[in-house]
């Protein structure tokens, strides 16, 4: 291995541990202030970061793998991350339905989205770097598993814009179904990664993000 690509992985490898570390603390914030304000699309976010956690960490391992030995089977351990993610969405997607159905029957409005809308408006900002960096290294190794790390950090951005979206509208108009339709929004994306991550753990592939691209 050259100085150059060893210098790429080490950049690689701080992305994805930092990506890690985010989620930690986004999902702490969010879980606490969605809970405090009653919002429920800014509580499921929080759980979605906690689910990202574990695809992260999944990812980790496989950056080291391919530092090591490129050409490699993927490992028991991120399979069982991808498994987890998979259940951990499906999981979420299921919560964010009950809370839908009680809150549309309780006639139930959040108390203030103000923090969705700060909290989203900072995720899409380090997201963006995040994908930005990450795809630069992944090109210039070659490397289509850190690019499909990039993908998974473009996913957030998407559901950081439904945050976005339905808390400012609620913050602006006061909507009552801002929060529901939020969400729904967030519901159709965890659908769609837990099976994609179930999928790729049956395939024994990590690519853990329904948007990742593997001919990159």
């Amino acid at each position: 291995m050259t100085h150059d690509e060893s210098r790429l992985y080490r950049t690689a490898l701080f992305l994805s541990l930092f990506t890690i570390l985010y989620n930690v603390l986004e999902g702490i914030v969010c879980m606490y202030f969605g809970y405090e304000d009653e919002t429920l699309t800014l509580f499921g976010f929080g759980a979605d970061s906690f689910i990202e956690v574990v695809s992260g960490l999944g990812i980790f391992q496989m950056i080291l793998r391919i530092r090591k030995h490129p050409d490699t089977a993927v490992s028991k351990f991120e399979i069982r991350a991808l498994r987890i993610t998979g259940v951990g969405f499906l999981a979420l997607a299921l919560g964010l339905m009950a809370g839908i159905v009680v809150n549309l029957v309780a006639q139930h409005k959040p108390e203030s989205t103000l923090w969705g809308t700060i909290i989203s408006s900072i995720s899409i900002v380090v997201m963006l770097w995040l994908v930005i960096s990450k795809r630069r290294v992944g090109r210039k190794l070659d490397s289509n598993a850190i690019l499909a790390d990039a993908a998974c950090s473009q996913v957030c951005i998407y559901m950081s814009l439904v945050l976005l979206v339905s808390s400012a509208l609620y913050q602006l108009t006061g909507f009552a179904y801002a929060d529901v339709l939020g969400s729904a929004g967030l519901i159709w994306f965890s659908l769609a990664e837990g099976k994609e991550a179930l999928q790729k753990a049956k395939e024994r592939k990590y690519s853990a993000c329904f948007c990742s691209d593997e001919s990159k």
